[in-house]
């Protein structure tokens, strides 16, 4: 505060700052706190990010290029790879569908037990995912009573393909919920609330002013998603069963040819989930160039 008893003069000089204190003092300390802080970051990607992403393709090609490509095209390793993306074409347009459903609901409305439904969209994110392959192997085993209902009705849920379908969607399906909720509330109701005065419909609402304000928010959801749901590993090695050729998908092709002594071929393959991480990297900043996000005020 400015003491009033000063003269103008003093109250002036006091209060305004020089031009020498601008320039000089706090600007040459935050410079120096810049460059800092910039080369302990670039550092610590350095060792965490890029020094591995080098090892991997070091390690793939060491015996040759031909070797890396053959690694690539063998049949359990094109099997995994048939694995992963028809498991990912299922749940990822399944959790957006409910991601968006849960946001809106929840983004919206309010409603008794929202705070419930809002934390057990939370679990996914709080449960190891091997513990959920094991209450999925538990609840849809072949010892379980659905699993042997199951199973003498010719359906296998465990050990094969929709038990890992199951175990990946529930690891995965927090994450369109989660940045649709938050862009909804943040969005507030006036748009939706005015839309029904002018005589919409709730459906109409829903698609022409609900769905356009939060389709960036949907699409970022979509490709984390979709980046989880191919390189799950936890969740999907206790239900998948292991077997070659039919229940791994890339990442657990990856322990097995590593746990067969097969470095570089392991190695190839994991080169595969560099590429999907690059992508997904890329994505997430083309999505996020084009509808940054705003800070919390």
């Amino acid at each position: 505060m400015i003491d009033d008893d000063l003269p103008a003069g003093s109250r002036t000089q006091s209060a305004v700052p020089t031009a020498l204190d601008v320039a000089v003092g706090p600007v040459g300390e935050s410079r120096f706190a810049r460059a800092v802080l910039m080369t302990l970051g670039l550092g610590f990607v350095g060792i965490v990010v890029f020094v591995p992403v080098l090892a991997v393709f070091a390690k793939a090609l060491e015996n040759g290029v031909g070797t890396y490509f053959s690694a690539l095209v063998e049949s359990e390793t094109l099997s995994a790879v048939r694995l992963t993306l028809s498991t990912a074409l299922i749940v990822v347009p399944v959790n957006a569908a409910f991601g968006l459903a849960a946001g809106w609901a929840l983004g919206k409305f309010d409603f008794p037990g929202k705070a419930i439904l809002l934390a057990l969209i939370e679990v996914p994110l709080a449960v190891s995912p091997v513990i959920s392959g094991l209450v999925f192997v538990l609840a849809l085993g072949p010892h379980s009573l659905a699993g042997s209902w199951l199973l003498d009705h010719g359906v296998r849920v465990i050990f094969a393909w929709p038990g890992i379908v199951l175990a990946t969607a529930f690891v995965t399906f927090s994450y369109v919920a989660r940045e649709v909720i938050v862009a909804l509330e943040a969005g507030g109701r006036d748009q939706e609330e005015a839309a029904m005065v002018l005589g919409a419909s709730g459906w109409q609402t829903f698609w022409k002013v609900t769905v356009p304000n939060v389709r960036w928010a949907l699409l970022y959801g979509v490709v984390l998603c979709n980046a989880r749901t191919m390189g799950e590993f936890g969740a999907v090695s206790v239900v998948s069963g292991h077997v070659r050729g039919e229940t791994n998908t890339l990442p657990l092709q990856v322990e097995l040819l590593y746990d067969d002594y097969r470095t570089s071929a392991a190695f190839a393959v994991a080169s595969l989930l560099v590429f999907l991480a690059a992508a997904t990297v890329v994505a997430k900043a083309l999505l996020e160039s084009k509808h940054p996000r705003k800070a919390p005020s």
